[in-house]
């Protein structure tokens, strides 16, 4: 989403129908892997799957593209079956190597397929944390009233500490009319 936001033809891949439909029907493009091969100059894995850029993808990449894990794990991308197509590899700068393929194509790989971005951002970091904070504060304060089991926490403190970010970004919504509300209520 951020990529699109920010002008990028972005295109999804995905062994999840659920997940796929949803990327759909938010307005991305969606295709298996073999054939956003093809297509993309960035290639971010985001899955925590194992080889989900594998040999067969690379030689169909296009000349100069750029791959890289944000995901869960370092396994995401097959070093080895690249390597094994590769006829050499050199390291262009900082956290970059880039691969000849034995086709002339290269291909850079960032921070050697390890997580480019092990920590998430402040801006998201800070949400999680009230998040625990209030459902701290939620089960201190309403503990004898509740069975012990993993609970979700309730929607008015997801909505609270929403509203609090949003306050914090200077963003203003609007608010339902009394009449709404009542509505709502039904």
């Amino acid at each position: 989403m951020r990529a699109k936001g920010l002008g990028a033809h972005a295109i999804i891949t995905e062994v999840d129908h659920l997940e796929a439909i949803e990327a759909a029907m938010g307005g991305f493009e969606v295709m298996p892997m073999r054939e956003a091969a093809k297509k993309g100059d960035i290639f971010v894995t985001l899955t925590g799957n194992l080889n989900v850029i594998d040999g067969s993808h690379f030689p169909l990449m296009k000349d100069g593209a750029i791959v890289c894990n944000s995901g869960h794990f370092n396994n995401e991308i097959d070093l080895k079956a690249l390597k094994k197509i590769s006829k050499s590899v050199k390291n262009v700068r900082d956290f970059v190597d880039e691969y000849t393929l034995r086709n002339n194509k290269t291909l850079c790989v960032v921070s050697e397929g390890i997580l480019i971005m092990k920590d998430n951002p402040a801006s998201v970091m800070d949400m999680s944390f009230a998040n625990q904070a209030f459902s701290v504060r939620y089960l201190v304060k309403n503990y004898k009233n509740l069975e012990n089991d993993v609970h979700i926490v309730p929607e008015k403190l997801d909505n609270e500490i929403a509203s609090l970010k949003l306050n914090s970004m200077g963003i203003k919504i609007n608010a339902l009319t009394e009449e709404q509300a009542d509505e709502n209520k039904q």
